[in-house]
């Protein structure tokens, strides 16, 4: 029986309103860890993720550290190599746009379903995500320096307004790969906006996220579908600039 540990890890409040916490495999607390460093950019894009390095950051043996790395390979985060190793996956501008254009066929095609099924239920989850996305976002720009644990809890909220937006199409399937895709997005996501406190002038993501609730709440398919749509693309956009002006750098250095 593997042991357990207690990780405060994307704890969810108890029923007083406080945090809870969550007891998670080894295994778990591992993939958890090696995960953010990925996401934080700890380990650089194409980077060989040796065994004994992992062990000796995690504080783990071999076992844990296979089973993370193997579901993180599942997950496209890192690859193996042909010395059976692994490898932080690369970043490319041709993958992020297949990537951002196959979520949009997934997740346009769900809510387009999830509106059509959409009752109470659903319009009471989403506006209370909505709401705790709101709430993260202001808490994560409040920190005065890099928080982790904000950041993260903010990706939480963010991932869960998301999933709510397209949580009543009644597919397993799209929902499944609608997972997969955000975690794919969230891979570039992350890293490029390492240290970047906002977009820039030209973009309000707070507003994005409202006007994607108001058009979900309104049950207007086409105008949910085109929003969101247009909320993928510029983040795709953002990072694609991010990406090229990391490739001049390292040309010129």
């Amino acid at each position: 029986m593997k042991p357990r540990i207690k990780s405060p890890i994307e704890d969810e409040p108890g029923a007083d309103g406080t945090a809870g916490v969550e007891e998670i495999t080894l295994s778990e607390q591992v993939y958890r860890r090696l995960r953010r460093d990925i996401m934080g950019d700890a380990f650089a894009p194409g980077q060989s993720l040796r065994l004994e390095l992992l062990k000796q950051r995690y504080g783990s043996s071999f076992s844990p550290i296979r089973e993370a790395l193997n579901r993180l390979r599942s997950e496209r985060m890192v690859v193996a190599t042909t010395s059976r190793g692994f490898r932080v996956a690369p970043l490319s501008a041709e993958e992020l746009w297949d990537a951002c254009e196959t979520r949009i066929l997934i997740d346009c095609d769900a809510l387009r379903r999830s509106l059509a099924h959409a009752g109470d239920a659903w319009e009471a989850r989403l506006v209370g995500a909505y709401h705790a996305l709101t709430l993260a976002a202001r808490r994560a720009a409040e920190s005065a320096g890099p928080d982790p644990d904000r950041e993260d809890a903010l990706e939480a909220r963010h991932r869960e307004f998301h999933h709510a937006l397209i949580g009543a199409c009644r597919s397993p399937w799209l929902l499944d790969l609608s997972a997969q895709l955000y975690a794919q997005t969230e891979r570039y996501r992350r890293p490029a906006l390492a240290g970047v406190t906002a977009y820039g002038p030209q973009r309000n993501v707070d507003q994005e996220h409202r006007l994607l609730l108001e058009a979900a709440l309104s049950r207007d398919a086409d105008r949910a579908a085109a929003t969101l749509a247009a909320h993928y693309r510029k983040t795709a956009q953002f990072i694609e600039q991010v990406l090229e002006q990391a490739g001049r750098q390292a040309a010129s250095a």
